[in-house]
């Protein structure tokens, strides 16, 4: 499920109708300059260019040279669609009346392509080499066994050394908005992790009546390297 952004003059209308049968989180704002100032974060941005393409292609090019970094995805009509070059910095294009199997294939796929060209991190901590690009973790030189959930909740709490996070915030970071499962899978999967740690398993310290962290052992020269 993604978190989706649509810039649309008529921002009070439903501008894509097959995302209202899609799962993904749609949030719609003006698309003029003055508002992409506020604009929330968004995994993927769709534009609606169906009724003045000049300002679509003003606004994308905008959107570009600020340094957008999620795909931007064009809604257009079927004649609009001759208008469309490469000078417009888009990602993609979808006719307005794309059904949701479409819009959703091309969410994916936008996506996709931009997860492919983002430099992968390797995070080094306390005897921890945490790798992206394999998905993988070791603990002095050892591949721990890690379901994907483990894996994405270790490499968030050692991305965030010594820092708090409650239950609920580790819910929402880890699993998502979406998910109505309760705080207690959060305290299975730490103990699985710490478990998998073995030695190691004091990495991710309890705080009492708040939650988890990631403790930094005390010779290490400083906070976790990060490369890319």
């Amino acid at each position: 499920m993604a978190q989706l952004l649509i810039l649309s003059p008529a921002a009070n209308e439903e501008v894509l109708p097959a995302l209202s049968l899609l799962t993904h989180r749609t949030r719609i704002i003006p698309a003029s300059p003055e508002q992409l100032v506020r604009a929330p974060e968004a995994d993927l941005v769709f534009l609606d260019a169906r009724t003045n393409l000049a300002a679509a292609k003003a606004l994308s090019q905008i959107l570009r040279t600020t340094g957008l970094s999620s795909p931007l995805v064009l809604i257009v009509t079927e004649g609009g669609l001759a208008a469309v070059t490469p000078d417009w910095g888009v990602d993609d294009v979808v006719l307005e009346h794309a059904g949701p199997a479409e819009v959703d294939a091309r969410i994916r796929l936008a996506l996709g392509r931009a997860a492919a060209t983002q430099p992968s991190e390797r995070i080094q901590t306390s005897g921890v080499v945490i790798d992206e690009a394999s998905y993988s973790a070791k603990v002095h030189g050892r591949t721990l066994d890690l379901t994907y959930k483990e894996f994405e909740l270790l490499r968030f709490l050692a991305a965030h050394p010594s820092r708090v996070f409650t239950r609920e915030q580790l819910l929402s970071e880890v699993w998502g908005y979406d998910y109505f499962g309760g705080t207690r899978t959060v305290d299975v999967h730490v103990r699985r992790l710490r478990a998998k740690l073995g030695d190691l398993d004091s990495l991710i310290g309890t705080v009492r009546n708040v939650g988890y962290r990631f403790n930094v052992h005390e010779d290490d020269e400083g906070a976790p390297v990060t490369t890319r």
